[in-house]
């Protein structure tokens, strides 16, 4: 549909709007890209709604469709804000949003945001403005929701929605967001991952406390060396392996092109079949802990009375208790731990129509693909949206190219996305709405 090729344009707008989240007041905000996301739904005649949670810190709503035959609504919801980057690290500027061809990808849009998430937000976008041009409403009841802050924990996006303006969601009993529905290729076969669990996030401050004194003397309590000791514990910790649900189905699709069942023991070999997806797909095999940031002193003659450590934890869906249980271990008694954000993990099970609808739109597109469902390493608003009892999905749909490291883009340098993954998500997303 040539009228969808709009998507290219609204993602390269969003791109060139400067929203980098530094996980603090620093930065831009969302403000302005609120504006603009706004405007693109008034301007079809869509009326939206600019919530600030502090000053410049914007998340957009609207309700659209619903023919009144059904009362449970859909969200559809995206983050206006990116992760910071370094414009000397790039080839191209990190907020041009150039459109260039490159040797991995193809004809792509580059830019911060252009996979995490501005991407779903134009595919959404343009699909939305579309359908309204046109005339083709759902019947189904949808709340359009771009929110801030989701690169820091969404404490000032979709959190404070959630607590703060629940009416907005009234009535939503699913919600469908990122990471999801890009292609992959296992064995020669294009296999589409929906999204359908996410790891909890423990964000942590480890502070470890001691007697000050003279460098130059004896001292059996130095907080440097037991702030040192925890991290190196932690750090070289093998968490064995803990299949989910959700990774088990994954797995069991490959293990059918494999020729083998799943196995705990197995199952990091089939993971191997992903290629470089194995990044992020290794990763959910397990709980996980990697210190991040440490602290401790002023002068180098002086031991200090405190040493710290930020380390980033993230558990599997039904093993909340053995992460905790296990990192209490590994610190010790004399390490006290306070979270900087602690969420906790979901999983929604892998069925339903909606699920359906997700397969049978990506299959339109590419009848001979696989499509399963996957455990993501990362966090998303989603773990907000669940508070109010919705069932969440991650459905951002591209058909990518396969020597293409997707997962590497993530919050990387030369962030971005192919222009035919653009469109053909777009076409997906209109088929999705034509049956939800």
């Amino acid at each position: 549909m040539e009228e969808l090729d709009e998507v290219v344009d609204i993602c390269r707008d969003l791109i060139r709007i400067d929203t980098s989240n530094y996980g603090s007041d620093d930065g831009p905000g969302e403000r302005k890209a609120a504006e603009h996301v706004a405007g693109l739904l008034e301007e079809v005649g869509i009326e939206a709604r600019i919530y600030e949670s502090t000053p410049g810190r914007a998340s957009v709503f609207a309700r659209w469709g619903g023919d009144g035959t059904r009362e449970d609504a859909l969200l559809l919801h995206g983050h206006l804000d990116v992760v910071p980057a370094a414009a000397e690290d790039w080839t191209v500027h990190p907020f041009s949003g150039e459109v260039q061809d490159c040797q991995q990808g193809g004809l792509s849009v580059w830019g911060r945001g252009a996979v995490d998430m501005k991407d779903f937000d134009a595919m959404l976008l343009s699909v939305v403005r579309e359908r309204q041009r046109t005339g083709r409403i759902p019947s189904r009841p949808i709340v359009l929701c771009f929110t801030a802050d989701e690169e820091a924990g969404g404490h000032l996006g979709a959190e404070v929605m959630v607590r703060d303006h629940p009416e907005e969601f009234e009535g939503c009993t699913e919600a469908v967001g990122e990471v999801g529905g890009w292609s992959t290729t296992v064995r020669g076969r294009r296999m589409y991952l929906v999204q359908a669990a996410e790891k909890g996030m423990a964000w942590m401050r480890l502070t470890a406390r001691g007697t000050a004194g003279h460098g130059s003397m004896i001292n059996q309590d130095n907080p440097v060396t037991r702030i040192a000791e925890a991290v190196a514990r932690i750090g070289a910790y093998e968490w064995p392996v803990r299949l989910t649900p959700t990774m088990r189905t994954l797995l069991g699709t490959v293990g059918e092109l494999a020729g083998t069942d799943v196995t705990p023991e197995n199952a990091r070999e089939l993971v191997e079949e992903f290629g470089s997806a194995t990044r992020m797909l290794g990763a959910v095999l397990s709980n996980t802990t990697n210190p991040t940031m440490l602290g401790a002193g002023y002068k180098v003659n002086v031991v200090p009375t405190e040493a710290t450590a930020h380390v980033d934890g993230r558990s599997l869906p039904g093993y909340e208790d053995e992460f905790y249980a296990t990192l209490a271990e590994l610190c010790g008694e004399d390490i006290s731990i306070d979270y900087v954000s602690k969420q906790d993990p979901w999983e929604t099970p892998y069925d339903g129509a909606l699920v359906d609808t997700m397969t049978r739109s990506l299959l339109a597109e590419d009848p001979d693909a696989l499509v399963a469902p996957y455990l993501m390493s990362g966090g998303t608003d989603a773990k907000h949206f669940r508070d109010l009892g919705m069932r969440c999905y991650g459905f951002t749909p591209l058909r990518l190219p396969e020597d293409l490291d997707f997962t590497a883009l993530f919050h990387g340098v030369d962030e971005r996305v192919p222009v035919d993954a653009l469109k053909f998500g777009a076409r997906v997303m209109d088929r999705f709405l034509d049956e939800v």
